[in-house]
């Protein structure tokens, strides 16, 4: 990474380091997953990444979040390279074949803007967890940004960072990244490589 894209601030947010992270990664022609569409930022940021031959899945269970985000990527004349999905990530392994993605983000949490009763839980992570590990090719990359600073977050943070350690415990290579010594739980962000 070129020392000049970094902020004279401090260290990037996990998302913005998400996205440095797999600049590198996708090419022409990928198959990237966002699990989260949310807004349709990291949508949008896949989608120009993997160019007109390549693909990308957006998932959202909130109906708001999937318009915002197809409305991005219609004004960026790019939504054709999307597929979006009205469901649970829960479910994204039946969009995609085993072994067939390059990326897969997660960015958890409530959509901002929204009615922040509607999480991510835990328990639809882990399934959603598990079926990325399915359809990521060896050497794909899987990046979580965590949000344990809200109501049911510190929960789902922990639970995804224990996914993760097993993963590391069979292979794959794990890090966390994030803030330290912060008023409150800050978010973090959980990248994998899959061995």
């Amino acid at each position: 990474m070129n020392r000049a894209n970094f902020s004279r601030s401090g260290p990037p947010r996990p998302t913005e380091l998400a996205h440095r992270l797999l600049e590198g990664v996708l090419v022409e022609g990928s198959c990237a997953i966002d699990a989260t569409a949310g807004n349709g930022h990291d949508t949008l940021f896949l989608a120009r990444l993997v160019g007109s031959t390549g693909q990308v899945l957006a998932f959202d269970v909130q109906a708001e979040a999937i318009e915002s985000a197809r409305s991005l990527l219609e004004n960026a004349r790019i939504a054709e390279r999307v597929a979006f999905h009205h469901e649970s990530h829960a479910r994204l392994a039946e969009h995609a074949r085993p072994d067939s993605v390059d990326v897969v983000m997660f960015n958890l949490g409530y959509l901002p803007g929204a009615n922040r009763s509607v999480i991510t839980e835990v328990e639809g992570t882990l399934v959603a967890l598990d079926a990325s590990s399915e359809v990521l090719r060896s050497g794909g990359w899987l990046c979580v940004t965590c949000y344990p600073g809200h109501a049911g977050g510190d929960e789902e943070a922990s639970a995804v960072e224990r996914w993760m350690e097993t993963r590391a415990a069979s292979g794959w290579r794990v890090a966390r990244y994030g803030m330290i010594g912060t008023r409150k739980p800050a978010p973090f962000l959980l990248a994998a490589v899959k061995s």
